[in-house]
């Protein structure tokens, strides 16, 4: 599933440049897994038609930046389903409201500082969206996304080597929740995709 489409098909919900994020990764380490999602990423965004960057930007394209890899926020965490009940109306970054239901939180630490987040969607389709204190700074201000994989009854595995930024970090016509009040984080999560510079912007 993905969580941004166009503002001009409001029902496109399969162009996903997530759409490569399958289970196969257990063969791999987490960090080779997110070598190669970041690989296959900048291919879809060069090479594809249905990429959100336009046709010119696609041929200047040189890639996405990221932080290093940091295996201490690859982790298993308990999945705490103490929740509200209701669903969250979240913001969009084009000004309209999209509804998800709580799942559960998790409770974490980023270099020694604690933090908590809330999971949407459903335990088969889990979307972890956040802003965090290098939101607006290193990375896109408008927060970064990440899906979770439960690995358990109650543990979900997730890896904060692998937040995107959503489609509208790259083209205002894509409409994109926004992270809820809820999971504003405190800690800088120096990991993953940074902010996005059109070639015109690179050094």
């Amino acid at each position: 599933m993905t969580h941004e489409h166009s503002h001009t098909d409001e029902h496109d919900h399969d162009h996903s440049h997530n759409a490569e994020h399958t289970h196969e990764h257990v063969h791999m380490s987490p960090q080779e897994y997110a070598t190669a999602l970041r690989a296959a990423k900048d291919e879809y965004m060069r090479e594809d038609p249905a990429s959100p960057l336009g046709e010119q930007e696609r041929a200047t394209f040189t890639g996405l930046k990221y932080y290093p890899y940091d295996s201490a926020l690859a982790m298993e965490l308990t999945l705490d389903r103490e929740v509200p009940s209701e669903p969250v109306h979240m913001g969009t970054s084009t000004g309209d409201s999209r509804e998800y239901a709580r799942v559960g939180k998790i409770h974490f630490e980023v270099h020694g500082e604690t933090a908590e987040a809330t999971l949407y969607g459903e335990p088969d389709n889990l979307f972890l969206l956040v802003r965090d204190a290098t939101s607006g700074k290193a990375t896109y201000g408008a927060g970064r996304y990440l899906e979770p994989d439960m690995v358990g009854p109650d543990t979900v595995f997730v890896d904060l080597n692998l937040l995107y930024n959503p489609y509208c970090a790259y083209n205002e016509q894509f409409s994109c929740p926004l992270p809820p009040v809820e999971n504003w984080l405190h800690v800088p999560i120096e990991a993953g995709e940074q902010t996005y510079k059109s070639s015109e912007g690179q050094n």
